[in-house]
């Protein structure tokens, strides 16, 4: 059976696979995370788009992949065209803040998006806020360092409550920068996650700002595209009862593996056994 690639710059994209997993029960998943390159976000534009191919193409050659899918924002913005350019017969799919999702929530007409640097400068980032901006407006803010220290909470050798502390202070700068959130007229009522590291503090964000704000996230819209590319392409695997995901799913990372196994086993429930580090090729 041939398997789904996914790619992110790092364990962020653990949150697209998990919503993969839900969609596709019977499917198999490769997934590299990129940790040795991370954080995407705050690297150019060549180099994100460099990366990307060459993951591409250890994917295909590798694993022989029959699907791709970007699981991250800046990746996505920077190289998904470049992509589809080099391999037509590939389906593939990339994330996107959700704008327009987020549109059918607001009430107040006043959304925050909280993404990377590499996200919020792209050209594609700023086209997508340009098509919506009439109906709504947009605090972007571009959120410096708070994907690395997700990634650094994965770390055995981090000090777990230096690098907590770190994440919270830094969700509390940006959100305060951000401005007012709520449900009365001037407020932010829609938060939108253009990050998918971000999903794994959406906790944090839920308790500081209640209940009343809505956190919108890209790993459902992307499962769901997926499926819909699979049934056109006829490459949709169907089967009588779904696989153990610890037979479905293999690891990589070009960077430090027990973090990566940290990560699986805390974010997605995914053993030790299914993580290996990634062949020197793409490394």
């Amino acid at each position: 059976m041939q398997p789904i690639g996914v790619f992110d710059s790092g364990i962020g994209g653990l949150s697209v696979l998990a919503a993969l997993q839900a969609q596709l029960p019977h499917e198999r998943f490769v997934y590299l995370a990129d940790n040795g390159h991370a954080p995407y976000g705050e690297k150019s534009d060549v180099y994100v788009l460099e990366r990307s191919l060459r993951i591409t193409e250890h994917l295909i050659k590798q694993h022989h992949i029959k699907a791709l899918v970007v699981a991250c924002n800046t990746a996505t913005a920077a190289a998904i065209h470049e992509i589809r350019a080099r391999h037509p017969s590939l389906p593939v799919v990339g994330v996107e803040p959700a704008i327009k999702p987020a549109l059918a929530l607001t009430q107040t007409k006043r959304i925050g998006v909280m993404a990377t640097r590499g996200t919020v400068e792209s050209h594609k980032f700023k086209q997508l806020i340009n098509q919506h901006c009439s109906q709504a407006d947009y605090v972007v803010c571009a959120c410096n360092g708070l994907a690395l220290a997700i990634e650094q909470s994965t770390h055995p050798s981090a000090n777990a409550a230096e690098v907590e502390s770190s994440i919270d202070d830094l969700i509390e700068r940006y959100l305060n920068e951000m401005g007012e959130f709520g449900n009365q007229p001037g407020q932010i009522d829609t938060l939108v996650l253009g990050c998918t590291h971000y999903v794994f503090v959406a906790d944090r964000l839920r308790k500081r700002l209640g209940l009343q704000v809505s956190i919108l996230s890209t790993g459902d819209a992307v499962a769901r595209q997926t499926l819909r590319l699979l049934q056109q392409h006829h490459q949709l695997q169907i089967s009588q009862a779904p696989t153990p995901s610890s037979n479905r799913i293999s690891l990589y990372t070009t960077g430090d593996l027990a973090s990566l196994r940290y990560a699986a086993q805390r974010w997605i429930h995914v053993t030790a056994a299914s993580c290996h580090k990634a062949d020197a090729s793409v490394a």
